[in-house]
């Protein structure tokens, strides 16, 4: 763990240097004992890969000050487990309609549709963060035989609740966006919408699994087929 100071009022704590589902659970650990911590004079903390952003009151502490106390609250917590996790289960048609790269992939990875589907939905996910678009969830780790690289050439539009897939993590679009994700499939449940807390259907904390679902079903729950 390495405290390093970002500007006049925050820091990073660095917990690692690697996309690892042990680094990520410490990074998990620390933001829940910082979040439930009494603990006055912390305004913000935004969690990463690896990595936890802390802005503070620079008016309560100067930085060795507020680092000191951190590094206590976070000590005397070493051992517990105070971070909850909820699975969220996202259903997905994985039809060509929607699932844009699926050609791709299959002649890229020598794998069927079929097998990508199946590899896909088969795993549960870890929410290793969440940036680049409100909402918009990373998640991983894929699977290295549908592992893709992303697109050379990006699309300037991607409908939103699309589901894709970059090199070994896997997220939805929760807004239409430009980006460069193979997309493999879609879903009719709206990922970002002022209904959920935090207005995200997924947190830092939770984990994710995809459900396939027939086009008809896809249809009838009010997903919709237009790019």
């Amino acid at each position: 763990m390495e405290f390093r100071l970002a500007s006049v009022d925050s820091f990073i704590i660095y917990f690692g240097d690697e996309i690892d589902k042990k680094i990520n659970q410490e990074v998990k650990k620390a933001f829940a004992v910082l979040k439930k911590s009494s603990l006055d004079g912390i305004i913000e903390l935004v969690p990463s890969y690896s990595s936890l952003f802390v802005t503070y009151d620079i008016f309560k502490y100067e930085y060795d000050e507020i680092t000191q106390k951190v590094k206590e609250v976070l000590k005397s917590n070493k051992n517990s487990e105070v971070f909850e996790s909820k699975l969220v289960e996202i259903d997905v048609y994985y039809g060509l309609e929607v699932g844009f790269d699926l050609h791709r992939i299959s002649e890229i990875k020598n794998i069927s549709i079929p097998e990508i589907i199946s590899i896909h939905s088969s795993k549960i996910y870890d929410v290793y963060a969440i940036g680049f678009l409100p909402a918009f969830a990373y998640l991983g780790i894929v699977d290295k035989k549908i592992a893709t690289n992303r697109l050379e050439n990006p699309r300037t539009k991607i409908p939103k609740n699309s589901v894709a897939i970059a090199n070994t993590q896997t997220a939805i679009y929760p807004l239409d966006s430009p980006g460069g994700w193979n997309i493999i499939g879609r879903t009719y449940q709206n990922i970002f919408d002022k209904k959920h807390e935090n207005l995200s259907l997924i947190s830092f904390n939770d984990k994710v699994k995809f459900n396939p679902i027939s086009k008809d079903e896809f249809l009838s729950k009010g997903g919709i087929l237009e790019s």
